[in-house]
Protein backbone atom coordinates (compact mmCIF):
# COMPACT_ATOMS: atom_id res chain seq x y z
CA UNK A 1 0.00 0.00 0.00
CA UNK A 2 0.81 3.43 -0.37
CA UNK A 3 1.55 6.41 2.66
CA UNK A 4 -1.47 7.68 1.60
CA UNK A 5 -3.65 4.42 2.05
CA UNK A 6 -3.95 4.85 5.33
CA UNK A 7 -4.92 8.47 5.15
CA UNK A 8 -7.82 7.13 2.77
CA UNK A 9 -9.41 4.84 5.78
CA UNK A 10 -9.99 8.09 7.66
CA UNK A 11 -11.03 10.92 6.15
CA UNK A 12 -15.11 10.70 7.45
CA UNK A 13 -13.36 10.53 10.87
CA UNK A 14 -11.18 13.05 10.01
CA UNK A 15 -14.62 14.91 9.11
CA UNK A 16 -16.09 13.32 12.39
CA UNK A 17 -13.21 14.42 14.73
CA UNK A 18 -13.57 18.53 12.21
CA UNK A 19 -16.69 18.91 13.97
CA UNK A 20 -16.18 17.45 17.16
CA UNK A 21 -12.68 19.85 17.57
CA UNK A 22 -14.84 22.63 16.75
CA UNK A 23 -14.84 23.65 20.76
CA UNK A 24 -11.02 23.40 21.03
CA UNK A 25 -10.72 25.58 18.25
CA UNK A 26 -13.63 28.13 19.52
CA UNK A 27 -11.73 28.11 22.55
CA UNK A 28 -8.38 28.49 21.10
CA UNK A 29 -6.86 32.08 20.12
CA UNK A 30 -7.83 30.81 16.11
CA UNK A 31 -10.41 31.82 14.35
CA UNK A 32 -11.92 28.85 12.33
CA UNK A 33 -10.23 30.17 9.14
CA UNK A 34 -7.11 30.08 10.52
CA UNK A 35 -7.39 26.91 12.09
CA UNK A 36 -8.36 25.71 8.63
CA UNK A 37 -5.58 27.23 7.27
CA UNK A 38 -2.76 25.69 9.98
CA UNK A 39 -4.45 22.87 9.26
CA UNK A 40 -3.52 22.89 5.71
CA UNK A 41 -0.16 23.09 6.32
CA UNK A 42 -0.36 19.97 9.14
CA UNK A 43 0.66 16.00 7.74
CA UNK A 44 -0.74 13.31 9.70
CA UNK A 45 1.92 10.21 10.44
CA UNK A 46 2.01 7.06 12.65
CA UNK A 47 4.98 6.50 14.60
CA UNK A 48 5.47 2.70 15.13
CA UNK A 49 2.57 1.66 13.23
CA UNK A 50 3.78 -2.61 13.59
CA UNK A 51 3.52 -1.97 17.40
CA UNK A 52 0.19 -2.29 19.05
CA UNK A 53 1.71 -0.36 22.07
CA UNK A 54 3.77 2.16 20.94
CA UNK A 55 2.04 3.40 17.77
CA UNK A 56 0.33 6.72 17.95
CA UNK A 57 -0.70 9.34 15.23
CA UNK A 58 0.80 12.44 15.20
CA UNK A 59 1.08 15.72 13.75
CA UNK A 60 4.00 16.72 11.44
CA UNK A 61 3.67 20.32 12.04
CA UNK A 62 6.89 21.26 10.40
CA UNK A 63 4.92 23.27 7.74
CA UNK A 64 3.05 25.83 10.11
CA UNK A 65 5.52 28.42 10.29
CA UNK A 66 4.86 28.71 6.10
CA UNK A 67 1.92 29.59 6.81
CA UNK A 68 1.94 32.02 9.81
CA UNK A 69 2.01 35.56 7.66
CA UNK A 70 -1.02 34.39 6.52
CA UNK A 71 -2.79 34.01 9.56
CA UNK A 72 -1.79 37.53 10.40
CA UNK A 73 -3.41 38.61 7.25
CA UNK A 74 -6.78 36.39 7.69
CA UNK A 75 -6.40 38.41 11.49
CA UNK A 76 -6.05 42.07 10.11
CA UNK A 77 -8.89 41.19 7.60
CA UNK A 78 -11.11 39.82 10.41
CA UNK A 79 -10.21 42.62 12.68
CA UNK A 80 -11.02 45.58 9.94
CA UNK A 81 -14.95 44.26 9.02
CA UNK A 82 -15.44 43.84 12.54
CA UNK A 83 -14.00 46.78 13.81
CA UNK A 84 -11.62 45.01 15.65
CA UNK A 85 -11.69 41.36 17.81
CA UNK A 86 -11.38 38.41 15.38
CA UNK A 87 -10.97 34.90 16.43
CA UNK A 88 -10.31 35.00 20.51
CA UNK A 89 -6.99 35.03 22.25
CA UNK A 90 -4.15 37.32 22.18
CA UNK A 91 -4.36 40.34 19.66
CA UNK A 92 -1.47 42.78 18.80
CA UNK A 93 -1.35 46.09 19.82
CA UNK A 94 -1.14 49.22 17.44
CA UNK A 95 -2.21 47.73 13.69
CA UNK A 96 -3.20 50.49 10.95
CA UNK A 97 -1.20 50.87 7.76
CA UNK A 98 2.20 51.95 9.26
CA UNK A 99 2.58 48.70 11.24
CA UNK A 100 1.69 47.22 8.17
CA UNK A 101 4.24 48.62 6.34
CA UNK A 102 7.00 47.45 8.93
CA UNK A 103 6.07 44.10 9.22
CA UNK A 104 5.84 43.72 5.21
CA UNK A 105 9.38 45.37 5.17
CA UNK A 106 10.32 42.62 8.35
CA UNK A 107 10.99 45.88 10.96
CA UNK A 108 8.40 44.57 13.14
CA UNK A 109 8.93 43.32 16.31
CA UNK A 110 9.89 39.55 16.85
CA UNK A 111 12.48 39.37 13.95
CA UNK A 112 11.39 36.50 11.47
CA UNK A 113 7.98 38.04 11.53
CA UNK A 114 6.44 34.95 13.06
CA UNK A 115 4.79 35.07 16.43
CA UNK A 116 6.50 32.17 18.54
CA UNK A 117 3.59 32.24 20.89
CA UNK A 118 0.97 31.60 17.95
CA UNK A 119 3.15 28.74 16.20
CA UNK A 120 3.58 27.40 19.22
CA UNK A 121 -0.24 27.09 20.27
CA UNK A 122 -1.03 26.32 16.57
CA UNK A 123 1.45 23.09 16.65
CA UNK A 124 -0.19 21.92 20.54
CA UNK A 125 -3.66 22.55 18.95
CA UNK A 126 -2.36 20.16 15.77
CA UNK A 127 -1.13 17.54 18.41
CA UNK A 128 -4.41 17.80 20.26
CA UNK A 129 -6.29 17.16 17.28
CA UNK A 130 -4.11 14.17 16.60
CA UNK A 131 -4.90 12.61 19.98
CA UNK A 132 -8.54 13.31 19.38
CA UNK A 133 -8.24 11.51 15.97
CA UNK A 134 -6.31 8.59 17.15
CA UNK A 135 -9.13 7.88 20.23
CA UNK A 136 -11.97 8.30 17.58
CA UNK A 137 -10.41 5.32 15.92
CA UNK A 138 -9.95 3.41 18.80
CA UNK A 139 -13.47 3.77 19.81
CA UNK A 140 -14.53 2.98 16.18
CA UNK A 141 -12.51 -0.36 15.93
CA UNK A 142 -10.48 1.24 12.86
CA UNK A 143 -6.77 1.33 14.73
CA UNK A 144 -5.46 -1.69 14.06
CA UNK A 145 -6.94 -1.92 10.38
CA UNK A 146 -4.98 1.91 10.26
CA UNK A 147 -2.05 0.76 11.62
CA UNK A 148 -1.79 -2.01 9.58
CA UNK A 149 -2.24 -0.36 6.58
CA UNK A 150 0.02 2.56 7.51
CA UNK A 151 2.78 -0.46 8.18
CA UNK A 152 2.53 -1.95 4.67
Amino acid sequence: MTERAWQDLIVGDRMSVDQEFAQEVADSQFSRQEWGLIMTAVEFEIENPGDAEQARIVADTSKVEQVMPELENIRNQMNSVAGGGGGGGKQSGGGGVFDSVKDALGLGGGGSGVDRDRLEAANRLAQEYAGELQQRLESQGKWSRVRQAASE
